[in-house]
């Protein structure tokens, strides 16, 4: 049987996908955006429609996160009627343009999604608070193509993280292993402690959730706009995901995303075999 969770798209109080995953995943219940994946993921969908719309997708997953998480504050903010009258201003909430922002890519299916976000933040953020780091890391696999972890081959850190939001947009959430060790790294060798860190992926799994959550804690938030789970039994998709979140399986013998959309990194960059 097909997965439920999507034919329905029940929703939460905050519009978001139901879930049992915690209150640190954030699964979008946007049908637009999931318009645009589905076609993202197709065998047909080639470059230069890829990458347009992997930068749509990314430019809204990334106001999302603005949305949910990014501290406020009250303006008195004077619109072009005041010189007319002394009722001419906006008083009201708006985005806190001093914090403090690193965006990390993970070249190279990062590359994309992290510029994007950069983009986006320093069009709303005061700029010099902005920085975009960058990470060198591949998979690495066993005989059998197995995924047995990642490796870091360069970094291009621009200075500390302490106290700054970590944003690391990765497109496929597969079984976590890259973000842990980037995550790692920053806090083993860079040094020092983000405010909070958030992934921002297109797709994740199960197992993805589990391992960022049962490593870090809930210190590090999830947004994605689909799940996928398609492993798993046809019993287990007829469940409100996480509800039996032991069961469920959304890679394949080989740690690849399903039904999910192939090689992100392979088809990003035209390097398909």
């Amino acid at each position: 049987m097909p997965e439920t969770a999507y034919a329905n798209l029940r929703i939460n109080a905050k519009g978001e996908l139901l879930h049992h995953y915690g209150d640190h995943v954030h699964l979008s219940a946007d049908p637009l955006a999931l318009t645009w994946l589905a076609r993202l993921c197709e065998p047909t969908c080639q470059q230069p429609e890829v990458n347009n719309i992997v930068r749509r997708l990314y430019r809204g997953l990334v106001r999302g996160v603005i949305n949910d998480s990014f501290p406020r504050r009250n303006v008195r903010m004077a619109t072009r009627m005041a010189a007319l009258t002394d009722k001419g201003h906006y008083e009201g909430v708006v985005i806190d343009p001093d914090v403090e922002v690193t965006t990390v890519d993970v070249a190279r299916a990062g590359i994309l999604p992290s510029m994007v976000c950069f983009e986006a933040l320093n069009e709303i953020l005061t700029p010099g608070k902005v920085r975009q780091d960058h990470l060198m890391m591949n998979r690495t696999t066993d005989a059998m193509d197995r995924v047995t972890g990642a490796d870091m081959h360069a970094a291009k850190i621009a200075g500390p993280i302490d106290g700054r939001l970590l944003l690391i947009p990765d497109p496929m959430g597969a079984t976590g292993g890259s973000l842990c060790k980037a995550i790692d790294y920053y806090h083993n060798v860079v040094g020092g402690q983000p405010k909070h860190i958030f992934a921002l992926n297109l797709i994740v799994t199960p197992e993805f959730i589990r391992n960022l959550t049962e490593t870090f804690s809930g210190k590090v938030s999830i947004f994605a706009y689909r799940l996928d789970r398609g492993f798993s039994s046809d019993d287990i998709l007829q469940t409100v995901p996480g509800e039996r979140w032991g069961d469920e399986r959304g890679l394949n013998d080989i740690q690849y995303i399903v039904p999910g959309a192939g090689g992100m990194g392979e088809v990003m960059n035209n390097a398909l075999s």
